[in-house]
């Protein structure tokens, strides 16, 4: 009996670790659960669609392709919703959170504290949590593309831990005030500046999303 009891538990965890091994696989989607450490300079695009295939990969789902959702600014703008792929995304969990770019982008999207997770599976800390890290850096307007004022929104096109400022949104979608944009996933408010010591005070630690383009 014991014996039987011993191989019965054995199967349970192993299936309880390939179910949790397939959620891991079907990702598409996560905020980061760490940034570069040097505030918002992470090493441009290249570099910051490298954080998120490093995570992805450390993850279980290195399979896929992983960009950074961030816009650029100046020659050559990049949108950030036009580097994420088509859709659909699910979350670490297996929850799907938006259906396709124009969903991600208004009221169909299933976008909350709750399901707007890391790569582990983790929410992000966010108002009322020692330390509130809820900003997350996109240099990005609400319908996802780039800013075309003069002013630096990307922390110069995420290559700047000094100079400049970078667009924030809120991953747990709360705000100082009941708005819409107040409580934007995406594009909430600005930084503070560039430095990690700038993005921690504003309210964040350099995370980002990351979004399988495949």
């Amino acid at each position: 009996m014991n014996k039987v009891w011993s191989v019965a538990c054995g199967v349970l965890v192993f299936l309880g670790a390939t179910v949790g091994v397939a959620q891991q696989n079907q990702m598409s989607f996560f905020v980061t659960s760490a940034g570069s450490g040097m505030g918002a300079n992470l090493g441009g695009l290249n570099g910051a669609d490298k954080i998120c295939q490093t995570l992805a990969t450390a993850a279980g789902a290195g399979g896929r392709t992983w960009h950074a959702y961030v816009s650029t600014q100046g020659a050559g703008a990049v949108n950030a919703r036009d580097r994420i792929g088509k859709g659909p995304w699910r979350n670490a969990k297996g929850m799907v959170i938006a259906q396709n770019v124009d969903d991600l982008h208004s009221d169909k999207a299933t976008l909350t504290k709750q399901t707007l997770l890391t790569e582990k599976g983790q929410p992000v800390n966010g108002r009322g949590d020692t330390p509130n890290q809820h900003d997350m850096l996109t240099g990005s307007q609400m319908n996802g593309t780039a800013y075309t004022d003069n002013m630096d929104h990307t922390c110069n096109n995420w290559t700047s831990s000094s100079t400049g400022g970078a667009q924030l949104g809120h991953s747990d979608r709360m705000g100082l005030t009941d708005t819409v944009e107040a409580k934007s996933w995406n594009s909430s408010h600005p930084s503070k500046g560039c430095s990690q010591e700038n993005l921690v005070a504003t309210g964040g630690a350099g995370l980002f999303y990351c979004f399988a383009t495949n």
